[in-house]
């Protein structure tokens, strides 16, 4: 029984709190004129009793009816009186209130600014967020008493630059001087077109306004450049992170063999359809644990491209040793095989490999700054696998031995260095590590059997640049195409910029042939 009472009392409690807004203003949401009705949320809304919310939210929701000259609040279960907040029967005949897209928009807006007095830090923020665009000139009495009472120092400068956009076209030519005053300082794309038309005459009466729209509008044009570079640079890091982990393996391979393979591009492709493979795994035996697809996939990326590359080694390129020409034709075939081997096992068609949920979304480091979690994680899983190539060639024996080989294979056989299994361990290691980059790819790329041309190409610019066997000019070269890359795409198009670049690397060579570091040994100085 007491029970029963306590939660009467709190029904009670809630239906009070729709009797607070004023009844006429009430009544006119369910005018014939839209005009009539956008008036009344405006005037509610600027008003911000309690219970307007519920209100309103219950017209977004189709909930609130109209019969004769009363309005009732319907949930699917309980009825309640819009105006006095009692219980009721929702009377036969009853109508909803109809709501097109231009008052749904006006109540997402009024419903924004009404969340801005919740008590949750969290629903004000998100709120605050919501009005940085499109915000009509009815909020700012609704925005200037938020900003008043808001304490946090995050939501506060939101709730200035909402204000702002709100009087920026009031009649007082003082109070647009300081609505554009603080808008200066957002640099957003929608600021710089708020404020462009106040530049001129026809949009502007007022000379000082003017002036200070233009100042502010040159303010954040540069801003808005710069952080298009600093965007520019952080998506050549990602680029750059992909290049490396191709070109680690290459480095290797070419650096130990001397060998051009020309099927290295597919063995990034058996990394990303790795992953593919994992996801489909995951969805259909563990669904509750598909987010941790990815971790299951690393390895198995790297032992079925080290496989590969392994077979690869032992059956063709063998034979090849000291036959570029041969080798590069070989390696060729192999590239095809390796294609029409995917197209039958996957299909001609690319296939869809997600995000991971913690792979999703992204750090606002600036309004018009963005960086992608999965290019974030990109970056970082690219510098743990240099590390630990890194720890394998000069901490650990077989990296000596493939030094040794690297740096004079003809010597390192007569100490005892057993040249031709270092060369099948160099092969997979550097065909394992080249799979890991296949499934960062599948993070930002298509999955499908050619993605690997794409990358071959620009993985040999890496070797050479960097130069032969050298993990820190692998580094080097990788990070500086990958930005370069997406900076001059920018600038000049993509074509462009991939010509631009070509010349470059050929005009380097030229100066430099041992690329950025150069090979140290006795043998490498002859």
């Amino acid at each position: 029984m007491k029970k029963r009472l306590l939660t009467l009392l709190l029904w009670a409690t809630s239906l009070g709190a729709l009797a607070a807004p004023d009844p006429a203003l009430v009544r006119q949401l369910a005018a014939d004129d839209n005009s009539d009705k956008i008036a009344a949320i405006q005037q509610l809304t600027a008003a911000a009793e309690p219970g307007t919310g519920k209100l309103l939210q219950a017209m977004a929701d189709d909930s609130l009816y109209v019969a004769g000259d009363r309005l009732f609040v319907f949930d699917g279960e309980k009825t309640v009186d819009a105006l006095n907040g009692e219980a009721a029967e929702l009377p036969d005949g009853a109508e909803t209130i109809t709501v097109n897209n231009r008052l749904r928009g006006e109540l997402a807006n009024a419903l924004a600014a009404l969340k801005l007095f919740d008590a949750d830090r969290a629903v004000r923020l998100a709120a605050a967020r919501e009005l940085q665009s499109q915000v009509g000139a009815e909020l700012a009495g609704v925005l200037a008493k938020a900003r008043d009472q808001e304490q946090d120092a995050e939501i506060k400068p939101l709730l200035a630059l909402a204000h702002a956009q709100a009087t920026l076209q009031d009649a007082d030519p003082a109070v647009r001087l300081a609505a554009v005053n603080t808008l200066a300082e957002a640099a957003s794309p929608a600021v710089k077109s708020l404020l462009l038309p106040l530049t001129e005459a026809g949009g502007e009466s007022d000379e000082k306004v003017r002036a200070a729209a233009s100042a502010a509008l040159k303010s954040i044009e540069r801003s808005l450049a710069w952080m298009d570079t600093l965007a520019g640079v952080f998506s050549g890091l990602s680029l750059g992170s992909i290049l490396l982990l191709a070109a680690l393996g290459l480095a290797i391979t070419y650096g130990v063999m001397g060998i051009i393979n020309m099927a290295h591009g597919e063995l990034l492709m058996i990394g990303a359809y790795s992953a593919y493979a994992m996801q489909s795994l995951f969805r259909a035996y563990f669904p509750e644990q598909v987010d941790w697809y990815l971790p299951a996939a690393i390895p198995v990326a790297f032992f079925a491209a080290a496989a590969v590359g392994v077979l690869m080694e032992r059956t063709v390129i063998r034979w090849l040793y000291g036959r570029t020409l041969e080798t590069l034709l070989a390696t060729w075939g192999l590239s095809l095989i390796l294609i029409q081997a995917a197209r039958v096992l996957f299909g001609a068609q690319n296939v869809e490999v997600a995000n991971p949920s913690w792979m999703s979304g992204g750090v606002e480091l600036l309004p018009n700054l963005i960086l992608p979690w999965n290019r974030v994680i990109i970056i970082g899983f690219a510098l743990f696998v240099l590390f630990l190539v890194w720890v394998l060639m000069n901490k650990t024996r077989l990296g000596m031995f493939v030094r040794a080989v690297t740096q004079n294979r003809a010597m390192a056989g007569c100490v005892g260095v057993p040249t031709a299994r270092i060369d099948t361990m160099a092969f997979a290691l550097g065909a394992g590590i080249a799979g890991l980059g296949g499934v960062a790819l599948s993070q930002i790329s298509n999955v499908g059997p050619d993605m690997g041309q794409g990358y071959i190409v620009d993985s040999f610019m890496v070797v050479v640049v960097g130069g032969v066997g050298q993990l820190a000019g692998a580094v080097w070269a990788a990070l500086g195409l990958g930005i370069f890359s997406k900076l001059l795409e920018g600038w000049a198009g993509a074509v462009i910029a991939k010509i631009m670049i070509l010349v470059a690397i050929i005009i380097f060579i030229q100066k430099r042939p041992q690329g950025i570091f150069a090979l140290k040994g006795r043998f490498a100085d002859q």
